[in-house]
């Protein structure tokens, strides 16, 4: 009896094999990602895999090898399989996470908040820049515009939107119509003609309870939020960012790839280089950044002299660094603390600069940066489901003209 042994594969056979194997933390393949940088074939069938992690002690380099040999060992004509294992430089770890937020970005799960909503993120750099107080300001200004405004209290463990806007009934969730499954509905502020629904930690807990969550689970809260609240129909929808760059950021960058970028700061040199990276977090996710807000500005006294407590020019020096348009300034006032403790924005019926200046925001925003979709003008041409309704109706087209 004659027994065939078959020929070794060729180097790109193995690369369609590897192109299968999927990094469990990054979730693309390997070889998209850029983490091998060579295969080699040896006559007598030995494939040498080349691997680079992102780093030498990867915690899932058992499981990706176990995922190489396994696939790569089934191909007919390899009779071995030997991994050579190395470390990806800065530079390359900076092109492989590009890399997996793009694809993050690409395959973004489906949320409750609807397509034709205005998603902007309000971000800082560090905390204590008064980013909430911005973010309730804004949101209860394009409010008494008539628009409909979520808000996401998306700092999971220092949540305030609540005190700041004089809400503290809980959260229900309740059957509504279309839905397979209960819904969290929002809490809800009429402003004149515009309405804010809200949503926030601080609806589910008491106010002086430390949440003492992880990263995964404050990104699983704010999934939550997106996924099964009854937002409605919105015009926009406000986040209060947690400072920083972390596991909230990414996790929203992924579920919400449209989300624009306003970056919070204050005057001070320091508040804006630190509040740079926020905006550069937002450009390796694939946000846009539309705007600069520097908060507490200068201290006017009663006497009409100004004061710059906290320095002058980082919202201009960050918005130039960033290519981003300054939106306004806001003076530092007591008016606006004051609006902040007893839940009544300074924005809503306030006078005097801080007011202002918050209206004018929202004036831009409406106006300029990002006016509000029409619920029928939102182009989901490139949308997989539109794609396929698309050929469909071209489908019935043809079939139509063969009948007549």
């Amino acid at each position: 009896m004659t027994v065939t042994t078959a020929a070794p594969p060729s180097v790109d056979d193995i690369t369609e094999v590897l192109g299968s194997v999927i990094d469990p933390e990054l979730g693309a393949d390997i070889v998209s990602l850029g983490m091998v940088p060579g295969v080699a074939v040896s006559g007598s069938g030995v494939v040498t895999v080349q691997v680079k992690l992102t780093i030498r002690g990867c915690p899932l380099r058992a499981e990706i090898k176990q995922e190489i040999e396994d696939r790569v060992a089934l191909h007919p004509g390899v009779t071995g399989v030997d991994i050579r294992w190395g470390e990806m430089n800065a530079d390359e770890r900076s092109e492989v996470m590009t890399k997996a937020r793009w694809n993050a970005r690409q395959k973004a799960p489906d949320t409750e908040v609807p397509a034709s909503c205005r998603v902007l993120a309000i971000a800082s750099g560090k905390g204590g820049v008064g980013k909430s107080s911005v973010t309730v300001n804004v949101a209860a200004a394009l409010a008494a515009r008539g628009h409909t405004v979520g808000v996401l209290d998306a700092d999971i463990w220092g949540f305030s939107i609540p005190r700041l806007l004089g809400i503290s009934e809980r959260m229900e969730a309740e059957r509504v119509e279309g839905a397979d499954r209960p819904m969290i509905i929002p809490n809800r502020r009429q402003i004149g003609e515009g309405l804010l629904e809200v949503v926030s930690t601080g609806f589910l807990v008491d106010e002086d309870t430390a949440l003492m969550w992880r990263g995964l689970m404050l990104t699983k809260a704010v999934e939550q939020f997106l996924r099964d609240v009854a937002w409605g129909d919105l015009d926009y929808l406000l986040i209060d960012m947690p400072p920083g760059t972390g596991d909230v950021q990414m996790g929203l960058a992924r579920m919400l790839p449209r989300t624009d970028l306003i970056v919070v700061t204050t005057p001070a040199l320091a508040a804006q280089k630190v509040a740079q990276r926020a905006a550069d977090m937002a450009h390796r996710s694939f946000l846009r950044v539309v705007g600069v807000i520097e908060n507490m500005s200068a201290f006017t006294c009663d006497h009409g002299e100004s004061y710059a407590l906290f320095g002058a020019g980082g919202g201009a020096a960050l918005a130039a660094t960033i290519d981003a348009p300054l939106l306004g300034e806001v003076p530092l006032e007591p008016a606006v603390a004051a609006g902040g403790d007893t839940g009544e924005p300074v924005a809503i019926a306030g006078s005097g600069q801080a007011a202002d200046a918050f209206r004018a925001i929202a004036d831009r925003i409406v106006d300029e940066i990002a006016p509000p979709h029409g619920h029928d003008d939102v182009d989901m041409a490139g949308c997989t489901a539109r794609l396929f309704d698309t050929v469909n109706e071209a489908f019935a087209t043809l079939d139509a003209g063969k009948t007549t």
